[in-house]
């Protein structure tokens, strides 16, 4: 049973592969694309911020979806078909009116997809210990976050326009369709490798504790729109290293996910305590450092990325009967993304006051997690 657990992990981690390949490629260009099109600070972190939360948000109902109905599979699909056309699409986009109702609409679609797929992943990882299997999962699909990005980097070099790189993920997004296919037919009932069930009434305290310490994490968490916005407007890295530094940040979450997974399964959540205490410092960094310093400062964001996709989500199953499995992950994902949505507007809106007043807030917001999430260690 592990073994066939192991398989179903890797499969729809190469799902995410070429999912993360298509559509973080053109997050890492985002943040400049808007700017090009007119959009201000403040426009790009509302235009993030909405679609965070959109994109968050939605998961609740989503989350609900899946255990009224069961039907992990064909929310899986229906999500995973939004969320990847609505990326090439963008090559098409003349104002960032369009474009920011493509990136809601790309939002959306993940909105549907991830606590169905969530839960299927669930269900396999009590198999294989809940943050080794979330972790192999995470690193497989930062393969095609870093992969994606750099795709974009020298395509850029290359000389080739924005409209071209969006253009071309289309086919990154039609492979992980394909391949999502072939998942459902080796695996049709995931839900049966979950043997020992636990049954009780509600979400325990510990679970509302949880939401709100990793809503708090989430609300600090610049997005890298942002971050690739500030990058641009203020010359401190070349159009070309934005995407490379995003790949940087891509394949550091990838490798920090297995590691900080597997810690997880020994220590519990003061591993997540301490890695948003290290990756919290990504803001001074970056909105304030040049050269190598803004480099350190995308390792320790990827650093936050890799424990948020890993243990965020490994988390879960240990608060959450699997009846209540699809809720559990979709008010999680609200909270995630009620976070996003906040954040990200107040501290676009806080940069255009003055970075620092940004950095403050990002940095106190993501600390004031950390007493909560050492309170449930045990």
């Amino acid at each position: 049973m592990r073994k066939q657990a192991v398989r179903f992990i890797i499969f729809l981690g190469v799902v995410s592969l070429w999912a993360d390949m298509t559509y973080e490629g053109a997050r890492s260009i985002i943040g400049p694309y808007l700017s090009l099109l007119g959009a201000s600070g403040a426009v790009v972190g509302l235009i993030v911020g909405l679609g965070e939360f959109i994109g968050y948000g939605m998961r609740l109902l989503s989350g609900y979806a899946t255990d009224r109905f069961r039907h992990y599979w064909g929310i899986t699909f229906l999500g995973y078909a939004i969320n990847l056309c609505a990326v090439p699409l963008l090559a098409w986009a003349d104002h960032w009116q369009t474009a920011a109702a493509l990136i809601v609409l790309e939002r959306f679609g993940k909105a549907i997809r991830v606590p169905s797929r969530d839960a299927m992943l669930s269900y396999a990882t009590h198999q294989t210990g809940r943050g080794w299997g979330f972790g192999l999962h995470e690193a497989l699909d930062q393969i095609g976050a870093v992969i994606g990005p750099l795709f974009i980097m020298l395509s850029l070099f290359w000389g080739e326009s924005y409209r071209w790189g969006f253009a071309f993920l289309a086919f990154p997004a039609a492979a992980s369709l394909i391949t999502l296919t072939l998942a459902r037919l080796s695996f049709p009932c995931p839900q049966s490798m979950e043997i020992s069930v636990q049954k009780w009434e509600g979400l325990s305290r510990n679970y509302w504790i949880y939401v709100v310490a990793v809503g708090l994490v989430s609300c600090g968490f610049a997005n890298f729109a942002l971050i690739s916005f500030h990058f641009q407007k203020a010359s401190a890295v070349a159009p070309m290293w934005i995407a490379g530094l995003y790949a940087l940040a891509m394949a550091i979450a990838g490798g920090s996910a297995l590691i900080m997974g597997r810690w997880f399964d020994r220590q519990g959540l003061s591993v997540l305590a301490w890695t948003t205490g290290l990756s919290s410092l990504f803001a001074p960094l970056v909105f304030w450092g040049e050269g190598y310093a803004i480099g350190l400062g995308m390792i320790l964001w990827g650093i936050g990325v890799g424990s948020q996709e890993s243990i965020m989500r490994a988390a879960v199953a240990h608060f959450s009967s699997s009846e209540k499995r699809g809720r559990a992950y979709g008010i999680l994902n609200f909270a995630i993304g009620l976070g996003w949505g906040i954040g990200s507007f107040a501290i676009g809106a806080l940069y255009d006051l003055g970075i620092a007043y940004a950095v403050a807030f990002s940095l106190l917001v993501q600390w004031a997690a950390i007493p909560l999430l050492l309170s449930l260690k045990k």
